[in-house]
């Protein structure tokens, strides 16, 4: 049996050090924005490269306060992909803000500059108001294409980087390029809480402050309130578990790293796409995405032999139900809806054995080596 995922190894890694961080926080007895969100604020900034972070609820919080941040709202449009998990259109959607879908590049899955920009030239619409690419899968986006193009355009670029922790472009983290940038720390994220997280990073002062009015009813002091704002507040608990977790991601990430390519080597040659890593950029594989035409019976044989496997997503945002009311039709973006046709996410994490990942890649090759001798026949 191989597990798609056990956090129950990493966990036992580091048991003392995160039961140590649990007490200092029942004993100080302060669970909501105390002294562990601001030292993980400043610490995570500072791993992505930039001055501030704001904790959050969740990553689509992070998502929802960073477009309301920079005031996102009724009758606007933001251009994003539809190949993410709907999180993604959700938080556009909560701030009275319409998506828009562009395409996606066939190889890294991440919002194809080409397709934005040609968007942008057929429809100059003044209702645009931002881009979110997503660094999905832990691959970064093409972000100096999309900068680029934003800056001609005059619109804000926000990164969502919820499944790309540490994840780097040019030498630099993903979430050093947008105005704002979004992470969630959900459990099974490369950087996850026990429970539910995010965060905001900027290096604009302005949008700081603003967060982290945002984020707490609006509140400047207490019971004084100059804006509306909501209840999304990191709590003390989970900062202290992901001050603890992110002294060790660099650490995981490389053994991510190292499991992938173990994958890609054994898999050479077989009927299936392993995952790119582009040029310029450094992929943390929050998860191993493959593509084969015969996803369907290839997870069914997997599955058979005690091998847990996932699809991210099996329907693109576009052509989702409740997104009914934008228009989209089959066809609309087909790079998107043909990855969602191929796609297979394979166990990978950090403690995953060699033995395991053996063990998925000669079952892999072993359906592809019998069934293309059923097919000769």
């Amino acid at each position: 049996m191989v597990p798609f995922l056990d956090l129950t190894r990493q966990y036992k890694r580091i048991e003392e050090e995160i039961l140590s961080a649990q007490r200092r926080v029942l004993e100080k007895g302060r669970f909501i924005l105390g002294e562990e969100v601001s030292c993980f604020e400043e610490e995570f900034a500072r791993y992505c490269g930039v001055r501030y972070g704001v904790g959050v609820s969740s990553g689509t919080e992070a998502l929802f306060l960073a477009l309301k941040a920079v005031e996102v709202g009724d009758e606007d449009e933001v251009i994003t992909v539809s190949h993410s998990f709907i999180a993604t259109a959700i938080a556009i959607s909560m701030t009275g803000a319409k998506p828009i879908f562009v395409d996606i590049d066939s190889e890294a899955y991440t919002m194809d500059p080409n397709r934005l920009e040609d968007f942008l030239r057929k429809h100059r619409r003044k209702t645009v108001k931002a881009v979110l690419p997503v660094h999905l899968y832990g691959h970064p986006a093409e972000m100096d294409a999309i900068l680029d193009i934003a800056k001609r355009y005059h619109l804000l670029v926000i990164e969502d980087a919820c499944q790309a922790h540490g994840a780097e472009y040019q030498g630099r983290k993903v979430g050093s390029f947008g105005r704002l940038a979004c992470f969630s720390f959900y459990p099974t994220k490369n950087l996850g809480a026990y429970g539910d997280g995010g965060m905001v990073v900027t290096d604009d002062k302005k949008y700081y402050e603003r967060l982290r009015l945002l984020r707490c009813y609006g509140e400047k002091r207490k019971y004084e309130h100059i804006l509306k704002g909501w209840n999304s507040r990191l709590d003390e608990m989970q900062a202290a578990i992901l001050r603890v977790k992110l002294k060790y991601l660099d650490q995981w990430n490389g053994e991510r790293r190292k499991r992938a390519l173990t994958y890609k080597r054994i898999l050479e040659g077989t009927d299936v796409r392993c995952p790119v890593e582009k040029e310029d950029s450094r992929h943390v594989y929050h998860l191993f995405v493959i593509r084969t035409g015969r996803r369907k019976s290839l997870q069914t044989f997997l599955k058979e032999q005690g091998i847990d496997t996932l699809i991210h997503y099996p329907v693109p945002i576009h052509l989702q139900k409740a997104y009914k009311e934008l228009g989209y039709r089959s066809g609309s973006l087909p790079v998107t809806e043909r990855s969602a046709r191929e796609i297979l996410s394979l166990p990978l994490f950090p403690e995953m054995t060699s033995e395991e990942i053996g063990e998925v890649s000669r079952a892999i090759r072993n359906f592809f080596e019998t069934n293309g001798r059923n097919m000769k026949k």
